[in-house]
């Protein structure tokens, strides 16, 4: 069989001397979109900050094939991987166009331009907008530009979290059809999310976390069908956005 993007196996990690991920095992076939979910402070940032290598951690995590636990953050992102953070971490007093501009800084000038091409594309509020300041747009339009930037350095494996949080319906509905999109076009993409319902509709494969540890995983379906798991995470609200 063909190896995972990714894999992760015994993966620990955590802040100073408090543990927060426990043997943490997850695997991401190329192309598939996996959901990450469960309720806050369960450990879900952490894996994410953990897999960019913002945080130190043991165990095995394997990229593209080879290892990436002793890499560099650059390093990571030069291998393939992108981070949409939580809170975005844009540049709020430059451009669209820095912020993007900057999310490419490790591609030739020729990709740069094809990929900026396809990244207001994607995103035709980004261009409506291109000179506007970062700090100056709207919370979807901010998620956006999160987005295209982590999406300028051509990543193999883009990581998103919580990227409903804070906005309105429609921008939610929004976002996570661009996710299906970016998924058909070959994008693979871990997707950490508190919203059980909308993370499950898009995706392919889930996790769930819980106190630091996986505690189920399988197919949407099957996530739908433990009755645990639906009182815990999806028995609230009717609408999926």
């Amino acid at each position: 069989m063909t190896e995972p993007l990714m894999s992760v196996e015994g993966l620990s990690a955590g802040y100073g001397s408090a543990v927060v991920l426990q043997d943490v095992s997850l695997s991401l076939v190329t192309g598939s979109l996996v959901t990450v979910i469960g309720a806050n402070g369960a450990g879900k940032t952490t894996l994410l900050n953990s897999l960019i290598g913002l945080l130190p951690s043991k165990g095995a995590i394997r990229f593209d094939g080879a290892s990436i636990i002793r890499k560099s953050v650059e390093q990571r992102v030069s291998d393939g991987l992108a981070l949409v953070p939580e809170r975005r971490e844009l540049f709020s007093d430059m451009s669209i166009e820095d912020n993007l501009m900057l999310g490419g800084f490790g591609c030739s000038r020729v990709e740069r331009a094809q990929t900026l091409a396809s990244v207001l594309e994607l995103f035709p509020r980004l261009r409506e907008r291109y000179r506007q300041l970062a700090g100056t747009l709207s919370g979807g339009e901010r998620q956006m530009l999160a987005m295209g930037r982590a999406l300028m350095a051509r990543p193999k494996l883009l990581m998103l979290d919580e990227p409903s949080l804070g906005l309105a319906p429609k921008i939610i509905q929004d976002i996570f059809d661009l996710l299906v999109r970016l998924r058909q076009s070959g994008v693979t993409i871990l997707l950490v999310e508190q919203n059980a319902r909308a993370a499950l509709k898009i995706a392919d494969y889930a996790y769930v976390v819980e106190l630091g540890r996986i505690t189920a995983a399988g197919t949407p379906h099957e996530i739908e069908q433990d009755q645990r798991l639906v009182e815990s995470y999806l028995g609230y609200g009717k609408n999926a956005y």
